[in-house]
């Protein structure tokens, strides 16, 4: 990877440096079409009060990709916090801005989240996206396995509702501990 790029787990003192940056990111998804939550609509106030509340939720760890030091790319682990589910985790709004693709910045945000994921003990993570993006055919390169479809899930900035690909992942070889 790219000796300017950095990849580190935002710690909670650094949330209100960083959500201007965040918020830049956001939008910038927005405005490439990404169904990541959020209509076409969306401007740099609510992005920035979106990502105070995301980013200090229990629970939710946050990654931020950097490129000579600015905030380029995003993804969150939310951890299950039910008795029955504390073996997993979902992953959430892994972004990279246009201006700083393909050098690898989601993968490497994938792979700490990973990481991290399998410290903390949780082997089974799951994500959903929408069906036939770029970011699906990343994720079954990365080896997530396609659940399946669902028709009509969720809207593109636009409005128009698109169907969205469910994929969860194990980070254990073997069976799960018991």
């Amino acid at each position: 990877m790219d000796d300017r790029v950095s990849i580190a787990l935002l710690a909670a003192d650094e949330v209100v440096a960083v959500v201007p940056e965040l918020a830049d990111v956001l939008l910038d998804g927005v405005a490439d079409g990404a169904s990541i939550g959020f209509l076409a609509d969306l401007d740099l106030d609510r992005a920035r009060t979106w990502w105070h509340g995301a980013v200090g939720s229990p629970g939710t760890l946050t990654w931020v990709a950097r490129l000579d030091g600015r905030v380029v790319g995003v993804v969150q682990l939310k951890l299950v916090t039910y008795p029955n589910g504390r073996h997993r985790a979902d992953v959430a709004k892994l972004l990279v801005h246009r201006r700083a693709r393909g050098l690898g910045l989601s993968r490497a945000l994938m792979a700490a989240l990973e990481s991290e994921a399998r410290r903390r003990g949780r082997w089974l993570l799951l994500l959903d996206t929408e069906t036939g993006s770029l970011a699906e055919q990343l994720y079954e390169k990365w080896g997530w396995q396609r659940l399946g479809v669902l028709a009509d899930h969720a809207a593109v900035p636009d409005g128009e509702l698109r169907p969205t690909t469910f994929f969860s992942k194990r980070l254990l070889s073997g069976p799960p501990p018991s």
